[in-house]
């Protein structure tokens, strides 16, 4: 199991940084020519989950490129993310039963900083209804090592009114999935520890470092390619990511190697 020691998070000159995110969204338009060339799916539903304080407008980019790859990309179609209420807990269950039911399929999850929680905890009390998790920057070995965390506790924001995750429910939350997982990361990011975003990779978990920013990893074109190229594999069969040199050109470094090289049966679960 991964440790509880405390991640600092990221430095303020990250944080300062993370303005480039702008000019990653730009850079979707020259990267077209190639990102018309990723792996086209089988049509199977995917669910993508914005970050903490965004809604459905910041995934448009991502979901307008998954749907021309062949997917039925779907919001999450609850409003701005402001936190796990009960709320939003309930919606995202209500939300995941009917995409399935509706599609008759296993519903693949894409997430974005937080969202990318929510995601790994629909798939670990869902699993028989989802395909695979895709996190994108998601803090989900410490969610309180933010830039965000700093600026509370200097009394320069005020905190959510959702608590902070207690020793238990962190510890929870870095358990291995029983579906196939991929964490996007940046080293770069300036709103969350980078060391808090990857996963232990094993059989079938993996890392894949971005060059990228917090605020830009959900529309950069090198996480789209890494996330095309994920979402075409065949059902009930998962090979870790091998980049081609196309996807190292657009930003994506060699991701961390899983214990497991071959080819493996996704994990089954009855429904």
């Amino acid at each position: 199991m991964l440790e509880l020691d405390p991640i600092d998070p990221p430095s303020p000159l990250l944080l300062a940084l993370e303005g480039r995110a702008w000019l990653e969204f730009v850079s979707l338009l020259p990267a077209w020519p190639v990102l018309s060339r990723a792996p086209r799916g089988d049509g199977h539903p995917v669910m993508v989950m914005p970050g903490w304080l965004a809604g459905d407008a910041s995934t448009r980019a991502l979901r307008w490129f998954l749907r021309d790859r062949g997917y039925h990309a779907h919001a999450w179609r609850l409003g701005m993310n402001r936190g796990p209420t009960p709320e939003v807990i309930a919606g995202l269950g209500e939300r995941l039963h009917a995409l399935h039911a509706r599609h008759g399929r296993k519903v693949s999850l894409v997430g974005w900083s937080l969202g990318g929680i929510y995601a790994r905890e629909l798939a670990r009390r869902l699993p028989e209804m989802v395909r695979q998790v895709i996190t994108l920057a998601s803090p989900f070995r410490d969610p309180t090592a933010t830039s965000v965390q700093r600026l509370y506790k200097l009394g320069i924001i005020r905190p959510p009114r959702t608590p902070d995750p207690e020793a238990e429910v962190r510890r929870r939350l870095r358990l291995p999935l029983s579906v196939p997982s991929t964490a996007l990361y940046t080293k770069t990011d300036g709103i969350v520890a980078w060391q808090s975003c990857i996963d232990d990779p094993g059989p079938t978990h993996e890392n894949v470092a971005i060059r990228a920013s917090h605020c830009g990893i959900g529309h950069h074109p090198a996480s789209m390619m890494v996330i095309a190229d994920r979402l075409a594999q065949p059902e009930g069969t998962w090979r870790p990511y091998q980049p081609p040199i196309v996807d190292w050109l657009l930003g994506v470094s060699w991701p961390d190697r899983p214990a497991v090289e071959p080819a493996v049966e996704a994990p089954t679960v009855a429904a």
